[in-house]
């Protein structure tokens, strides 16, 4: 049994990590000013990636998903509900940090980062998912929340209905489905932009 404040200090712990925003450091370091003011004014690679900054969007991605994974790992070594704690902790992290008023990402990385740390191959095959739509559709949003949806049915069936990260992916699904509800709408009137593709 994990005691109560060990899982208040993965929790902590774990916000603070997944509050670092790095989109907003990658566009910093790389001269474009602030990543807020660019397309859709997120900070995920994928806004990172329409500045034509190809390095800077690989960084972000790599950073957000990082977080995820080393919250998982830390909080692992105490328990598995420790580590479905500490990861659910960076992924809102990333959705409201402190740092930026609590405005933050869609959590696609984070939830990818996540999700490998916590059972690697449900988070690999949530990330196949992901390339197989966004190679046949070209939209990442398409391809996240496929990804996200799919991957509480994965967790079930590989690590178990009940255990602490299958309530995780869920958690993190609906979070992932509810932060693109614009994408959504752009989806069903054909207006949201492709991958890699410049928004105004």
């Amino acid at each position: 049994m994990t005691g109560p404040l060990a899982l208040i200090l993965c929790a902590a712990g774990g916000y603070l990590l997944g509050s670092i925003p790095f989109g907003v450091v990658a566009t910093h370091l790389g001269g474009l000013g602030d990543i807020r003011n660019v397309g859709s004014g997120n900070i995920g690679a994928t806004n990172v990636l329409r500045t034509g900054r190809r390095d800077l969007a690989l960084f972000t991605l790599l950073g957000d998903g990082a977080k995820g994974a080393v919250a998982v790992l830390i909080g692992a070594l105490i328990s598995p509900l420790a580590a479905a704690v500490a990861g659910g902790a960076a992924f809102l992290g990333h959705l409201f940090p402190v740092w930026l008023r609590f405005r933050g990402g869609k959590g696609v990385a984070t939830f990818f980062g996540v999700s490998i740390a916590a059972f690697w191959p449900a988070g690999l095959l949530a990330g196949a998912t992901w390339i197989a739509m966004a190679a046949i559709f070209r939209f990442s949003s398409l391809a996240s929340i496929t990804a996200a949806v799919l991957a509480p049915i994965l967790f079930g069936f590989l690590v178990g209905w009940g255990a602490p990260v299958f309530w995780l992916a869920i958690g993190m699904a609906a979070l992932i489905v509810f932060r693109h509800q614009e994408n959504i709408a752009r989806l069903i009137e054909g207006k949201e932009p492709r991958i890699g593709a410049s928004k105004a």
